[in-house]
């Protein structure tokens, strides 16, 4: 091999290194040492719940388990479970450095594993490098665990200890460290093929590497349609031939080829794909030079590449680029992959991975790549060109659609192959489970996107029809036909920011536009408009410039023509502004006197709504009990059975302050006009989510339990008790605002809205068109 000529060049400064080694060291100290706790998943407040915990009751799961071992599925976190294992011999970029030194890295691997795919880890870092004595601890393990993760393993060792392993053990056995880097090579080369235009079974490779890794990778390579003879092998001895003694094993003699050549230099002549999973600075400017046209270079050495991308585009302006850096495009994460296939393989019970399943995770991967990006990808990666091409082969690690695609594959692929003890049997089902690990919105909503996708497609318009989050909503509503979009704006401006974000909605086919600047309606809206407002103040001439220039108002004339069904605006502005349009353009419902604004929030362990958030400054109580009523029965609408407190500082009396008057007065209305309705108060707000508290407090309470719709005496109270619980306790996920009381389908977003809200409220707004015309 080379000297490493380049690896100078290549050091961050020692500035820049100093002060990423300092923020790394308070990163893991503070605020507590670690990256990892243990949280309990049931309650322990009392005797009753220590009893089923613990001594007597624990012997019952014990029993089950005893008669069925398959019930530890059910009865402990097993199948949610994995084990990271490593013996600290082959640390990335820091080679033998012992179990204790590899606890921070595993500890990573284990909050990655929670981060992207909900599954929970222990890590366990074993003091023990004798393969066979490793296997032996290992296997033991087997009760513990639904999977074993091998991280960090010299080679060949962990070839053996996974191969044992796999023979012993009736559970998924997976080294990352070669099937996580196999799979997301694969997936970024075949692509990357694809863009050069090549043909995978015709290409000549040549690898800087031979460690678990590298022979990991080419194996799959192999099984994905690259010619085992087109393949060639260098190491820190040279070239991988025929009769070579030198540093070889079983594993590398089957790539070893007939030939007199014996340095990289001499291979790489020709080359279609540099593989380099080595050292850095090992492939030199004039080894690129040699390569054949349009060449795949993948340096994933870390933290230093093969070569640096800047010294390749000096020499080679046709070449596709990749490393195992974040500063450079075409990242090779092993994140990309080694959640998701885990999430699949334990989802189905399968009792190892096939290479089926990795094809499968391959596949997946690769595709979604070639899909436009999500809002949380450009969110995430702003200002980079995300578009499937040289310099984006493979999905960002962000991209919340990788357990939508992989975990699904990987699953099937269990099943198919025989090895699933639990096969998924209805997989839209499963897919729209695993939703609710990707967006926490996804349990709440999902009876309103079943009702939203179980009658005919309805037409929603979209008021801000040019604002980024919106395209991209539009583009996932599209995909699950929840609705057609009409989008408000410039037609060109609309086009040429699809093309922009990488989105394939096509105007005609997809969506439909209004022309804010010609639209063939124009003059009928805005007599219209007048005609409804001229005792208003609205004039002639300000009706006719506020109908060229008020998205909202556009909006809201199209709902009330019939032109569409329902009405999204607000990612900008105020409720206030847009209710100035909706108001007297869409009105309210009959019988209804007040619009209002209601929330919803997804806390720990439970569901919350709250009323009114952004509309009536001051309700009085008569107001309070008609919002109750529309929230209560909006909730239902989500398949929740709403319990009503009306909250205070006076908690059952024990204030005549003017605002604890008023929500009595309220519940004494409610009481009368919605007697279906649980609610009780005046209340505080701990005693309205305890309802153990509660009943001790007031033991004649009609509302029952914990209560999950929080009515607020004033905007000022519903608006910060929202934001805060929001940001807090919710992880700012939130449904709304709903607008109740409107007498078409309409929804005032806010302007720090996200794209899954604006998709979320679209369907909404589907249902709620439904249920108008049932």
């Amino acid at each position: 091999m080379p000297e490493n000529t380049m690896a100078h060049d290549q050091t961050p400064h020692p500035d820049r290194r100093a002060q990423l080694r300092r923020s790394a060291l308070e990163y893991h100290e503070f605020p507590k040492p670690g990256k990892l706790a243990i949280a309990a998943t049931k309650q322990m407040l009392n005797q009753h719940d220590l009893a089923l915990a613990y001594t007597p009751g624990v012997a019952a799961p014990c029993e089950e388990i005893a008669k069925d071992p398959n019930a530890a599925f059910r009865y402990t976190s097993r199948g949610n479970l994995v084990g990271v294992v490593t013996n600290g011999t082959a640390v990335l970029g820091l080679g033998d450095i012992g179990p204790l030194a590899s606890k921070p890295v595993m500890e990573g691997k284990a909050v990655l594993f929670k981060k992207f795919s909900g599954i929970d880890v222990f890590d366990i870092e074993i003091n023990e490098k004798d393969p066979e004595k490793l296997v032996e601890i290992i296997a033991s393990l087997e009760p513990t665990f639904g999977g074993i993760n091998l991280e960090d393993i010299k080679a060949p060792d962990c070839f053996y200890i996974e191969r044992k392993l796999r023979e012993r053990m009736r559970i998924p056995v997976f080294h990352d460290d070669q099937h996580g880097t196999a799979i997301t090579v694969g997936a970024a080369i075949l692509n990357g093929l694809k863009v050069a235009g090549k043909d995978p079974a015709r290409v000549k490779l040549v690898t800087s590497g031979a460690g678990a890794a590298a022979l990991a990778c080419l194996g799959l390579l192999v099984k994905l349609g690259i010619a085992r003879q087109n393949i060639w092998v260098t190491d820190l001895a040279g070239v991988v031939y025929q009769g070579r003694s030198e540093l070889m094993d079983d594993d590398k003699i089957v790539f070893a080829q007939k030939t007199s050549a014996r340095t990289l230099d001499e291979v790489i002549e020709g080359a279609d794909v540099f593989l380099g999973l080595s050292a850095g600075g090992v492939l030199q400017p004039d080894m690129v030079r040699k390569m054949a046209a349009r060449p795949l270079i993948f340096a994933l050495a870390n933290p230093n590449p093969e070569i640096q991308p800047e010294a390749v585009k000096a020499v080679r302006d046709d070449a596709i680029m990749a490393t195992g850096r974040s500063d450079y495009p075409n990242q090779v994460n092993n994140v990309l992959c080694f959640p998701y296939i885990f999430r699949g393989a334990l989802d189905s019970g399968a009792t190892t991975i096939t290479p089926e399943m990795e094809i499968a995770a391959v596949h997946a991967i690769a595709e979604l790549a070639q899909a436009e990006q999500s809002e949380v990808v450009a969110a995430a990666y702003a200002g980079e060109a995300l578009a499937f091409g040289p310099e984006y082969l493979i999905p960002k690690p962000f991209d919340p659609r990788l357990m939508m695609m992989i975990a699904p594959a990987v699953a099937r692929a269990a099943a198919d192959s025989g090895v699933a003890l639990r096969p998924i049997a209805d997989m839209d089902a499963y897919r729209d489970h695993l939703q609710t690990f990707v967006y926490a919105s996804g349990t709440m909503m999902k009876p309103i996107f079943m009702a939203a996708k179980s009658a005919a497609k309805k037409r929603v318009a979209y008021a801000e029809g040019e604002e980024e989050r919106v395209l991209r909503a539009a583009q996932i509503v599209v995909d699950e036909r929840i609705a057609r979009p009409t989008l408000i704006g410039r037609p060109a401006i609309i086009a040429r920011r699809i093309e922009k974000f990488g989105l394939r909605l096509q105007e005609g086919r997809d969506y439909d536009v209004v022309n804010v600047e010609n639209d063939h309606r124009y003059r009928l809206f805005w007599q219209t408009y007048h005609r409804m407002t001229e005792r208003k103040g609205v004039t002639v001439s300000i009706a006719k410039i506020e109908m060229r220039r008020r998205l909202t108002l556009i909006g809201a004339m199209l709902l009330h023509q019939g032109e569409v069904d329902g009405l999204i605006v607000g990612t900008w502005g105020h409720t206030a502004h847009h209710l100035n349009y909706i108001e007297p353009v869409i009105g309210k419902r009959a019988g209804v006197n007040n619009f209002a604004c209601m929330n919803g929030l997804l806390l720990p362990e439970r569901q919350v709504f709250l009323v009114d958030t952004h509309v009536n400054y001051d309700p009085s109580a008569g107001q309070l009990a008609e919002i109750t009523v529309l929230a209560a029965e909006e909730m239902m609408r989500f398949g929740i059975r709403p319990k009503a407190a009306l909250l205070s500082h006076s908690n059952f009396g024990s204030s005549n302050q003017p605002s604890a008057v008023k929500m009595r007065q309220a519940l004494e209305l409610l009481r009368a006009q919605a007697p279906w309705l649980e609610v009780d108060g005046e209340m505080h707000g701990d005693v309205a989510l305890d309802g153990k508290a509660r009943a001790a407090t007031m033991p004649h309470s009609e509302l029952l339990g914990d209560a999950n719709l929080l009515v607020l005496p004033n905007i000022d109270a519903a608006n910060i008790s929202y934001n805060l619980l929001k940001t807090a306790a919710g992880g700012n996920i939130a449904i709304g605002p709903v607008l109740l009381g409107a007498a078409r389908p309409v929804h005032i977003l806010t302007a720090s809205t996200t794209v899954r809200r604006i998709v979320n409220m679209t369907a909404l707004t589907v249902a709620d068109a439904n249920a108008a015309r049932q």
